[in-house]
């Protein structure tokens, strides 16, 4: 993000210029309000929040139609709800978007991202999500496809993913604080599922609503003579003693229950234009 509060509101009228001026008068203020819109103006303002450069990566149209005029957008966004569930394919019929996204709003009408996932489709895929006869894992919080995850593990994935990503969250946070302005917020908040998630979101610029106590116990403890660094045990893959010294790693052996019970219970928040710098870290590889 630029540091240039003109270049960056230029940016977002010019982002969303098409919406205030041809369909709606003025922008709702939560997710339940733009799902009262038209299916076709709420298509349009959800898959704004496309990372930038998946057009080009893609060669994706701008309205995200195929050649043969199929859409490649899935929208859950009916009217009378909070919450809205976006799939954006880069090719019809393919097994897993290349973005998926689940967000809603708070008791407050905060905008709160629940899920926010970036796929490579040309990379492998690890069936982390479900079990062999296809029930779903739900992302290892239901029940483990431990095959999977330590083939994901092993290819560089972190817990959750089921493919590589393309490093382009920084352009999709981008996206979400011009989604934010537009319906008038200072702010938006997020819902880290795993401990990697939360330290992605730090060097991001968020802060925490609630968990950064449990992030900073957590480094101690995985940092020379902490509980958790000595239950790296080596007893399975997912604790080896080097996990200690990695963000990726620590996360594994997080999800595989190191701690003694599940990461939850974090919230962090991101004020639109400024980065919190806060660290619950060591300076230690991801």
């Amino acid at each position: 993000m630029t540091n240039e509060t003109p270049s960056q509101n230029e940016t977002r009228s010019e982002r969303w210029s098409d919406i205030l001026t041809n369909e709606i008068d003025s922008f709702p203020s939560t997710i339940g309000g733009i799902n009262h819109l038209p299916y076709t103006v709420k298509r349009t303002i959800y898959t704004r929040l496309l990372p930038a450069p998946i057009f080009d990566l893609f060669n994706l149209s701008p309205d995200l139609y195929d050649q043969q005029n199929r859409d490649l957008v899935q929208l859950a966004a009916s009217p009378g709800t909070v919450d809205t569930e976006l799939a954006i394919y880069h090719k019809f019929g393919f097994e897993d978007p290349v973005v998926y996204g689940q967000i809603t709003d708070t008791v407050s009408g905060q905008i709160h991202i629940m899920l926010y996932v970036i796929n490579d489709p040309a990379s492998e895929r690890f069936d982390v999500d479900r079990m062999p006869d296809g029930s779903p894992t739900g992302f290892g919080a239901i029940k483990r496809n431990i095959p999977a995850e330590i083939g994901a593990m092993e290819y560089g994935l972190a817990p959750g993913q089921v493919r590589s990503g393309l490093r382009l969250f920084q352009y999709a946070a981008d996206a979400f604080e011009d989604f934010a302005v537009l319906l008038n917020h200072d702010r938006y908040f997020a819902e880290p599922l795993y401990y990697h998630n939360a330290v992605l979101l730090e060097r991001t610029g968020f802060a925490y609503l609630r968990g950064r106590r449990l992030m900073e116990s957590l480094d101690a403890a995985f940092a020379p003579g902490g509980e958790l660094r000595a239950k790296l045990d080596g007893s399975n893959l997912f604790r080896q003693p080097h996990a200690a010294d990695h963000i990726r790693l620590r996360s594994w052996a997080l999800h595989d229950g190191i701690a003694g019970q599940p990461y939850t219970d974090v919230t962090m928040y991101k004020v639109i234009d400024k980065h919190a710098g806060v660290k619950t870290t060591a300076d230690i590889d991801w």
